[in-house]
This record gives structure tokens, sequence and C-alpha cells, in this order.
């Protein structure tokens, strides 16, 4: 592929003028294009029917509901890009890990990754593994059209933190432990877990997605010196594994503040910003050249239609500056957010961005 994220000596795609591609770019937009994390998932009454008795894993590896899953948020709310319906772990499961994702806990992990021994486990991740993925980007890439599909992956640093700890943590003591205390096995074990990310990725890439996340959820748990040291260099092999296809790569994680500039410094083509930072201080923080992406609390959205245009308004006013913004939340759509009121907030954005 060529850098402007078109196949090389070829016509551009059909989504490669799209405004969100374009605020990717840096590149003057119709409007600010809008889209959520989480936008497929509970908060939509049509995706707790078509998931209904249907296990979470089992769901991401089924192509026809995971287009239909995608597609719903696309339809109902405008949005200016699909992400790809998947979980984080689900290129662990297709290498034979044993884990499962349970219901009010997250994933699962049968045996913990605490030994040298235990990275045995952790095969190379090969198309064959994911063959729903293939199905399903090819599927949707036809449904979308010119809408761009985003496709996604657990950076290392997360996905270290439930191997380690064998599920959910709040204070990750297992995986810093690790870290701190036997840093060869800790590089190894990142360093293995980004050529599975990238191999991930380079499927969802080579299958039609025109963009790709790279999610950090956890990563705001360390400091800047120790995410130098111990995480961004599997982060920046993962970019660097996928720079070559000239799609944008979106990096983003929670309570991140104070490691902006090194997770763009870590390849980001942009950076994704939660709520806790204003646009204008993400702007100054991050440094030239990158995009943000970001960030309005998702709490606001439970509150009255006024209110959240107010403080969408604050949103887009502090990324008035910005060379390129794409208008998300700060994290993920909460289950109980009700539906219309993100309708309405992406025909606000819209509206008032109209150029």
């Amino acid at each position: 592929m060529s850098a402007n994220g078109s196949p090389s000596g070829q016509q551009p795609t059909a989504t490669y003028d799209s405004a969100f591609l374009k605020a990717c770019r840096r590149e003057a937009v119709p409007h600010t294009p809008v889209w959520f994390m989480r936008q497929a998932g509970r908060s939509l009454p049509e995706y707790r029917k078509v998931r209904e008795g249907v296990p979470m894993l089992q769901s991401c590896m089924m192509p026809e509901l995971v287009t239909e899953i995608t597609l719903q948020p696309v339809r109902r709310h405008d949005v200016d890009a699909a992400i790809y319906f998947s979980d984080i772990v689900v290129p662990l499961k297709a290498i034979g890990i044993d884990l499962d994702i349970k219901p009010g806990v997250g994933p699962v992990v049968e045996q913990p990754v605490r030994t040298r021994a235990d990275l045995a486990r952790l095969r190379d991740l090969t198309p064959e593994d994911v063959p729903y993925v293939t199905e399903a980007i090819g599927q949707l890439t036809r449904e979308l059209g010119a809408t761009p599909l985003i496709g996604f992956a657990g950076a290392p640093f997360t996905l270290a933190s439930y191997l380690v700890e064998g599920g959910p943590s709040r204070t990750y003591e297992n995986a810093k432990a690790m870290m701190y205390g036997d840093p060869e096995l800790w590089a190894d074990l990142l360093d293995r877990l980004a050529d599975i990310t990238a191999a991930f990725l380079k499927v969802q890439i080579e299958a039609g997605a025109s963009a790709v996340q790279l999610f950090d959820s956890w990563v705001g748990s360390l400091a800047p010196a120790d995410y130098r040291r111990s995480v961004m260099p599997a982060s920046a092999k993962v970019f660097d594994a996928v720079a070559g296809y000239g799609v944008p790569r979106i990096h983003f994680g929670v309570g991140t503040g104070e490691l902006l500039r090194l997770m763009g410094e870590a390849g980001a083509d942009v950076v994704g910003v939660d709520w806790r930072v204003p646009m204008d201080e993400a702007v100054r923080r991050v440094g030239p050249g990158k995009a943000l992406q970001g960030n309005l609390d998702p709490t606001v959205l439970f509150t009255d239609k006024d209110t959240v245009e107010a403080k969408a308004g604050e949103v887009l006013q502090a990324a008035a500056g910005l060379e390129g913004h794409v208008f998300n939340l700060g994290h993920g759509v909460m289950p109980n957010t009700d539906p219309d009121a993100l309708t309405r907030l992406v025909e606000y954005v819209h509206t008032r961005t109209a150029r």
C-alpha cells in the first residue's frame, strides 16, 4: 500500500476521502468526524437481541453476527466510522490460550503466565487461526462502502496484564512485579505479544480495514519512565509492523495523561485522549505531527440534551486549533447509555462543525 492508504499504483479506495480518514491524515474535513468506542454493544437493544444466549467469545467468531453488530451503530447513529466487533483477547484464544470472558467479570485465564516456561504457550498467530476475521471484514467492507472500518487489537501491556494476573485487576501487582523483578522475562513476554498483536492487525488490514486502533486500556497505571523502558518498545514494534500499509494507526489508553507524548512517539498517527486532559492541553503534551481523538466524558450522556451539547461544545472549542480531530468519548459507551443521546450527539457535532 502507498502512504495515502490506497493500494500502491491504484486509485484511492472508496473510504479515502471520508471525513474520518481525512482527519486522521490531518487534512481539511467537511465536518469533525465522530465515532464511539464500544458504539456496538450493550447500549443498543438490537445488539442485546442478536447476542441473546450467545457467549461473547463465540459471538466474535461468527462472521454474520460480527457483521450485523458492527453495522448497527452506523445505521442508528450515522457515525463516520465503524469499529470491528471483537475483543482484545480473541487472538490469545485463537492461539490456544485457555481463557473465557465471564459475564460481569471479564477475561479470565485458566493458567496465568508467570514463568519462562509459560512463554512457550504463546505461539505465533497466522491468518488460518482467525478465518472468521477475514470473512467478516470482507462482508463489512462490501456493506459499508465509503464508511471506513477500524480494526483493533489490545496492546502488549494490556494483554500481558490479563495473562499474568489471570483476569482483570485494579493493582496489576503480579504483572508489575514481573516487570520490575524479572525485566528480561517481561521484555520477552511483551515482545511475543507484540508479534501476535501485529499479526492480528495485519489480518484485519489485509481483509480491508481502513485504520487500526491499539487499545492499551490499562497502561495508565505506569509511570512515564517505566512506560518508556518496559512497554514502549513492544508497542512501537506493533506500529512498525503495520506502518507499510499506510493506514492510520490510533493509540488509546485510560488515565494516560502523563504518557500522551510517549504514546505518540511509539508510532501512532492519532493519539486517543481520555476525558481527564482538555484537548488543547493534550495538543501541547503530544506535540506536533499527530491528530488527536476524544474526549467527552461518557457519563455526560446521562444528563439532558442541553448539557450534553454544552459539554460537547467545550470539547470542540478546546480542539479548535488541532490539525486533525476525531470526536469520540474519553472511554467506551457505558451499557446504560440512552442510544438516542448518542444519535443526537453525532448530529450536534456534525452540524456544529460543518465547514
